[in-house]
């Protein structure tokens, strides 16, 4: 197909949106607030996410080393906790340093009224444990990680949060399920909507689809200036979209970041700034909406073409 053909049949293809301008509008709109809802699952579920992988970031496994340890046993444990694979980082806290800050925290509760019940615990007095503080990478591992520092000679117990893992975890997956739903039925509605609307076109030129057929017309060229009509109604409905998420997240970004509310200012850090989000918005956008676009207008045709 020359140049010259593609952009008349291109042509014909944006003439269709005018011509049924208001299936057009119609199909805009659904298309639009299709987009708009699965840009706002997808929204939440990748704050969810951030928020819950922070949270777990925040969890951390404490490994108490053996009482009666000596400095060479502690520091084996450390070098053990370095080989494995689920580790990220991890920090020794000595038994000096466990009762300094025990000290500390005593100290300042009641205006120090109980700050010398410690006193004479230094030395081979000293009731706490040594301990590791050890960051995990996936929380799904941590039950296995877990069973991996206790195995550690020189370990006496391990403090972690094991069930805290798991309720994250599975508040994680079942967001991303449901927006993945969400995401899949609406893409059908759009789907249907398109194929509704560009079949009105269609219908309209069955006499014409066939006339074209029989003096040897192909497939391609009676099929693209419908899946340029399609496609049209995708991408309008894709930059649509794109302003009305854009406007609503940066809206609601200010609001939390002003309000007075004390929890809503402890996550704000953790929601997903617009910089590192709107490629990501206006990619998927144009890319969904094309893709349905398209889709559509192929269903609509195919029917037409057996001839």
């Amino acid at each position: 197909m020359s140049l010259s053909g593609i952009r008349y049949l291109s042509r014909q293809g944006l003439h269709n949106l005018v011509q049924n301008r208001l299936m057009t509008l119609a199909s805009v709109g659904v298309l639009t607030a299709c987009l708009v809802i699965t840009g706002v699952a997808a929204l939440l579920s990748a704050n969810v996410s951030n928020f819950v992988d922070y949270l777990g970031a925040q969890n951390r496994v404490v490994v108490y080393v053996e009482l009666d340890a000596d400095d060479a046993t502690a520091q084996a444990v450390g070098d053990e906790i370095g080989k494995l694979s689920n580790i990220t980082e991890y920090g020794y806290t000595s038994k000096e340093e466990a009762l300094e800050q025990t000290k500390g925290w005593i100290s300042e509760y009641d205006n120090g009224a109980y700050a010398s019940v410690l006193d004479g615990y230094e030395g081979e007095n000293n009731p706490l444990y040594a301990s590791y503080s050890v960051t995990v990478d996936d929380l799904n591992q941590i039950a296995k990680t877990t069973q991996e520092l206790e195995a550690i000679s020189g370990v006496d117990f391990v403090d972690s949060p094991s069930e805290l893992a798991s309720t994250l975890v599975g508040i994680k997956t079942t967001v991303n399920l449901a927006g993945w739903g969400l995401v899949a039925v609406l893409a059908v509605v759009a789907v249907v909507v398109i194929v509704n609307t560009i079949r009105l076109t269609v219908f309209a030129r069955r006499k014409e689809i066939n006339i074209m057929k029989f003096v040897g017309a192909t497939n391609g060229f009676i099929r693209l200036p419908f899946w340029v009509e399609g496609t049209a109604i995708g991408a309008i409905s894709a930059v649509l979209a794109f302003g009305i998420i854009s406007a609503i997240y940066i809206w609601l970004l200010g609001q939390v970041s002003v309000s007075g509310i004390s929890w809503l200012q402890s996550i704000y850090f953790q929601i997903l700034p617009y910089r590192a989000v709107w490629k990501w918005l206006l990619g998927g956008f144009a890319a969904a909406g094309i893709l349905l676009g398209g889709v559509g207008s192929s269903l609509s045709i195919r029917r037409y073409l057996k001839v």
